[in-house]
């Protein structure tokens, strides 16, 4: 077995693989492969964490912010009460670990005062009638034959979704690596206890379940659950390579973060905000473009938020970012776009377009400081933002002002889609 490690973003590091193996990593989309020299691969990180089996290979992605921050951030406006001590203090281990590890402790805890149980609606054939006869079905199936009777009740049942729930995520977490002998007994115990609920079908939705007295208890696992659940499938074509793992798209969670933080915010002052806001470039409508946040004030659009977790420099076009967020703030006829990044993917930096006067203003948060920290951090963006719109411009934040664009220079810009 091949052990391939990276960090989500950053230099990789070399390995001696065959053409297959470097070709499943390339389409597994988890890493990014090159030719280096002397026939050896750079595999590198693209920005997703966790653990993954590929063919004859495990693929760890190690994050850069701590763990602890990670499921934060997860669990940011998830209707989750957290709390630091949800997941074990000595993080060291890897982050599938630690959630395996979390999510048996807090499974065994809710399992620990029985399962709990539920109404189901069954349809059957027996002998006798229960319930209701399926009158019409026993007609036209049965030719009105008296047995079997078709019939339709109502069973009480530990079958039912937050039981399903939990199993399908024990199942998942039970086949990854990385897990210690010791998580893998607390698995398989609790897979035993779940043993006369009915499996999840591999790939089918999760059935819905809503919060009650009958399940408070529940719930944390029942978060655990879902997080396991939603990131253990990779998005691949039909007929791809099969993938075992569990990985975070960081890029996707600092958007989700960033947008519910702000959203809060700024819905709380004024206004409403449109997240993947529909809009188009062009007046043909032809060209579609979707701003992570576009904050409406009066039924007009005041505010374009992009959320980078870390900048994009293509080949060419090394200010693509900025190009996008013009792009946005052409098409809305904003006279300023505001891009937010993680802390050390880009400086803090006001650029003003020539010709346009349109300000694109750059914002880095630190996602490594105290929860209180950051919270307060995004507030005081929101508030910058809101303060930007009333003195159009008057600098929302004093930070260091960047070189200037000239949208006429150069080669046209990379598609907005």
């Amino acid at each position: 077995m091949i052990e391939v490690e990276v960090v989500e973003t950053g230099p990789g590091r070399t390995y001696q693989l065959t053409n297959s193996q470097a070709g499943l990593l390339q389409q597994s989309k988890l890493v990014t492969v090159r030719l280096g020299v002397d026939g050896a691969w750079e595999v590198s990180g693209a920005g997703k964490v966790g653990v993954a089996r590929i063919g004859d290979m495990v693929v760890r992605a190690r994050p850069k912010v701590s763990i602890h921050r990670l499921f934060y951030l997860l669990g940011y406006g998830r209707n989750l009460a957290w709390r630091d001590d949800l997941v074990p203090y000595d993080s060291a281990a890897g982050l599938v670990h630690v959630i395996a590890e979390s999510f048996a402790r807090q499974a065994d805890r809710a399992l620990g005062r029985g399962l709990i149980h539920g109404y189901v609606e069954r349809d059957d054939e027996l002998a006798v009638v229960r319930g209701r006869l399926r009158s019409t079905e026993q007609v036209t199936r049965r030719f009105s034959q008296i047995t079997p009777l078709l019939v339709r009740y109502d069973d009480f049942t530990p079958d039912v979704a937050e039981n399903r729930i939990l199993k399908a995520a024990s199942r998942v977490l039970h086949t990854l690596p990385d897990l210690d002998a010791q998580v893998r007994r607390q698995l398989r115990t609790i897979l035993d206890r779940l043993a006369a609920v009915t499996d999840l079908p591999f790939g089918a939705p999760l059935p819905t379940w809503r919060p009650n007295r009958r399940n408070t208890h529940y719930e944390t696992s029942l978060w655990f659950a879902d997080l396991v659940l939603r990131h253990h499938s990779v998005d691949l074509p039909p007929g791809s390579i099969e993938i075992n793992g569990f990985m975070v798209d960081m890029p996707k969670v600092f958007e989700d973060f960033v947008t519910i933080a702000l959203s809060s915010s700024l819905e709380g002052i004024d206004g409403h905000v449109v997240a993947q806001d529909p809009h188009t470039l062009d007046a043909a409508g032809r060209v579609q473009m979707n701003p992570d946040l576009v904050w409406h004030r009066g039924g007009q659009p005041v505010a374009v938020i992009d959320a980078k977790y870390k900048a994009e420099k293509p080949a060419g076009y090394p200010n693509a970012d900025l190009y996008q967020l013009l792009a946005y703030c052409t098409a809305l006829g904003l006279p300023e776009g505001h891009l937010v990044y993680a802390k050390g993917a880009e400086d803090p930096a006001v650029h003003v377009v020539r010709r346009a006067g349109v300000r694109l203003v750059a914002h880095a948060v630190d996602l490594d400081q105290p929860t209180a920290d950051l919270e307060r951090d995004m507030s005081a963006l929101a508030g910058r933002i809101v303060l930007a719109t009333r003195t159009n411009r008057a600098d929302p934040d004093p930070i260091e002002r960047g070189p200037s664009i000239d949208p006429t220079a150069g080669t046209a810009p990379p598609s907005c889609e």
